[in-house]
């Protein structure tokens, strides 16, 4: 199973970390409700299909800008800021690796390899 980081600033949620060496034998999603974005691992076994369809307009007032990294290939070492800039997490995610930021505080990057991120 996926291992999934919560890094929070006075029990507000700033980011996930979800790190992808192995992944889960069925669906599961790792953001909570509350958030804007939806991002889980969704499994099908072999001949599995997703039948057409469409989703249905819905109106939104969104304040701020998540943002959902995955690691590709390489290594980066990620800083995590509240409000004030004070720091108050750094880890490293390798490939596979997943991000999610939820748009609140901060965030700096730093390439320890070569890296390519998908966002």
């Amino acid at each position: 199973m996926s291992l999934v980081e919560p890094v929070e600033i006075e029990d507000e949620l700033i980011a996930l970390i979800i790190q992808g060496q192995d992944y889960p034998t069925r669906t599961t999603f790792y953001t909570p409700d509350t958030l804007n974005v939806q991002v889980g691992h969704v499994v099908y076994p072999q001949g599995g299909e997703i039948a057409p369809h469409r989703h249905r307009p819905l109106e939104r007032h969104l304040v701020g800008t998540s943002e959902v990294l995955v690691v590709v290939k390489g290594c980066v070492e990620i800083t995590l800021y509240d409000d004030e800039s004070r720091e108050i997490a750094v880890r490293e995610l390798r490939q596979g690796d997943v991000l999610v930021l939820t748009g609140k505080g901060a965030h700096g990057f730093r390439m320890l390899e070569d890296t390519v991120l998908l966002e």
